[in-house]
């Protein structure tokens, strides 16, 4: 079992702070094994909205929950939005005999219920797969290959990961989706997911994915939004300021785990992902998400302009920006649309980021550095 300390303090302190907290991200990414951690799933007090007996106990949910003492673990919570009100009551009870840790993976709905009846009693933590700086940079191929789901990474074969991949994307287009997008029809969701990996690290442009899957463009807007609700998809949204220059305004698309974004392409090994040609753009969206996660910045953006400057990351934190560039080369250098960069988005510092061994710099408060070194904070 990979320990995974970090998200376990951060469940730790939220509870210290607040009277509910709700731990959110994707299906299967190890939520329920973190809250196992804080209470046994034989235990009165967890509820696994999944399982018929949790279900038959929560159908009088306030009889159910008002007599627990401790903490109280629901799984799942988005499959049963009527329970947000009960628990607004349950958190504001003097002196305070509960404490709630709800689990969701499904982020619109379970926030804009729990902003409604929840506001100023819940902290939101989110969570993903595992990740480079629990695992260590020696795991990093297996990682971008396979993905930080833990059902996927700790397959005995890649053939297995890439097998349990495909599950994982079927039964979340034929159930998962449909539950919160019951008019969805699943092989057009299908369809639409496998158009968009041709995007990954690249401007959204709905017009001409509609004009491919036959739909209008507001619908393509709402399937990529369904599809960023559930954790899947991350639209990183373009940085721009009053600069006189044009800048490009429109969000840039990236599958949030690497491995469901290689099972969408046909990538199985290591061998196919060197010779494919989105092997840059793989590399891209997988060092992108290491950072965010690490770095844990305020705001985050890209930013280009239509003459060609670009910047791949642009993160915010207390008011300084830093930008990061990524670079799948063996030595990356300083270049022109880095220095504008620089000059124009008034960065406090660069990193480019690359898959080698040595940091060095490049320039004042430009620096080059191996990925495995963002798990270092600075």
């Amino acid at each position: 079992m990979i320990l995974r300390p970090q998200i376990q303090h951060s469940v730790q302190l939220a509870l210290a702070r607040s009277r509910v907290v709700a731990l959110v991200g994707p299906r299967q990414c190890g939520k329920t094994t973190i809250a196992r951690e804080f209470v046994a799933v034989d235990s009165a007090n967890y509820f696994d909205l999944e399982d018929p007996v949790s279900l038959a106990r929560l159908e009088e949910p306030k009889t159910a929950l008002e007599g627990l003492r401790g903490l109280v673990v629901i799984d799942e919570v988005q499959r049963r939005p009527e329970l947000f009100p009960i628990l607004r009551v349950l958190a504001d009870r003097l002196p305070q005999p509960a404490q709630f840790l709800i689990l969701g993976s499904a982020s619109p709905e379970l926030l804009s219920q729990s902003s409604e009846s929840l506001a100023g009693r819940i902290e939101v933590l989110e969570m993903a797969g595992f990740s480079l700086f629990e695992l260590g940079d020696a795991q990093q191929e297996s990682l971008w290959l396979r993905g930080g789901f833990p059902l996927s990474y700790l397959a005995a074969q890649d053939s297995e990961s890439f097998v349990w991949r495909q599950q994982f994307i079927r039964s979340f287009f034929e159930r998962d989706l449909l539950q919160f997008h019951p008019g969805v029809a699943p092989a057009t969701m299908m369809r639409f997911a496998t158009m968009l990996a041709h995007y990954h690290a690249q401007t959204w442009n709905a017009s001409e994915i509609a004009s491919s899957l036959g739909v209008t463009p507001p619908t393509c807007r709402r399937y990529l939004d369904a599809l960023s609700g559930a954790f899947l998809i991350r639209q990183l949204q373009a940085w721009h300021e009053n600069l006189g220059k044009r800048q490009v305004k429109a969000p840039k698309i990236y599958f949030r785990d690497s491995g469901l974004f290689h099972s969408l392409c046909g990538i199985r090994t290591q061998t196919d992902l060197l010779t494919n040609p989105k092997l840059g753009a793989s590399w891209e969206g997988f060092a992108l998400e290491e950072v965010i996660r690490q770095k844990a910045p305020d705001e985050v953006y890209f930013w280009g302009v239509h003459s060609g400057a670009e910047l791949d990351l642009l993160m915010v934190k207390d008011g300084v920006r830093t930008g990061v560039e990524f670079k799948r080369a063996d030595a990356p250098k300083l270049t022109a649309s880095m220095k504008t960069a620089m000059e124009d988005l008034k960065l406090e510092q660069l990193t480019i980021l690359y898959p080698g061994k040595m940091a060095y710099s490049l320039a004042e408060n430009v620096e080059v550095k191996p990925i495995g070194l963002m798990g270092v904070r600075d």
